[in-house]
């Protein structure tokens, strides 16, 4: 698990996002995980479990569901620092994901499995989310990816049935970020970014 291709992709002279370089753990032994609304070409819900020093990353196109019969494609992407959880604002265009980013849903995670590592090389990590958007238990399942034949590793996030499962859209019921209350446009507007394309992610 490594920063290297994080860092690569992007330049720090230019974007607001943390480099890594400086581990801002928080505090307690709980594993923190974040999904950040990210409207970029297009609109996708990064969601990140941190693990041994890294937030693991996937990319969502169409956000988590609460209903355990709906399986939403996830695209892993590099690791991500810690301090990214913290990340909301503007990316600027021409730069790696150049686009805004909002904060949607921010919590703790407990594994499921006895083994994390051997349940991420098995591809199907069981998890218990503790947020404000997202809780109960869910998985992870890596699948011979999408499109079919192209050679790349896909997974899906499915919600399990519990008490937490439900048919609402959360997506669209809760559309706001956890962390300043604000909608896309809102977050573009104050960070001097493209107010129109970010509007484009709101409900």
């Amino acid at each position: 698990m490594t920063l290297k291709t994080y860092r690569k992709k992007r330049n720090f002279r230019t974007t607001a996002e943390p480099s890594g370089e400086r581990v801002k753990r928080p505090k307690g032994p709980s594993l923190i995980y974040v999904v950040q609304k990210h409207q970029a070409r297009s609109l996708h819900y990064d969601f990140r479990l941190e693990w041994k020093g890294v937030l693991l990353s996937w990319a969502v196109p169409k956000g988590p569901s609460l209903d355990p019969s709906v399986k939403r494609l996830a695209a892993p992407v590099e690791d991500h620092p810690i301090e990214y959880a913290d990340f909301e604002g503007v990316i600027p265009e021409g730069e790696y994901g150049g686009g805004t980013v909002m904060v949607w849903d921010l919590g703790t995670w407990t594994p499921e499995v006895p083994d994390v590592d051997a349940a991420l090389e098995k591809g199907d990590l069981k998890f218990t989310l503790k947020g404000t958007k997202l809780k109960g238990s869910w998985v992870l399942v890596r699948t011979r990816g999408f499109p079919p034949g192209s050679g790349r590793t896909s997974w899906l996030l499915i919600k399990h049935r519990d008490r937490y499962a439900s048919t609402d859209d959360v997506t669209v019921s809760k559309p706001r970020s956890v962390a300043s209350k604000r909608m896309l446009a809102q977050i573009a507007g104050d960070g001097g970014g493209d107010v129109r394309k970010a509007a484009a992610g709101d409900p």
